[in-house]
């Protein structure tokens, strides 16, 4: 589970998908939608806010919100 705040990730830290859909990490479920990486093939160092969605089996669900553009 995450901690409380904004929390955001890197497409490294969620190593580079190519596809879209819904992964596991260590945090809980990620839905990665076309859009977002679009977003990530233009600015590979963008950092996505995570929204949770719902939890799903006592994992948390999340998927990503806002972007803010960092260095690559």
């Amino acid at each position: 589970m995450i901690d409380p705040g904004v929390h955001k990730v890197t497409w490294a830290q969620v190593g580079r998908v190519a596809e879209p859909g819904r992964y596991l990490f260590t945090f809980g479920w990620l839905t990665i939608t076309a859009e977002d990486l679009a977003v990530w093939q233009q600015h590979p160092g963008a950092a996505f806010t995570l929204v949770i969605q719902s939890p799903t089996e006592g994992v948390e669900e999340y998927h990503l919100g806002a972007f803010e553009l960092r260095p690559e």
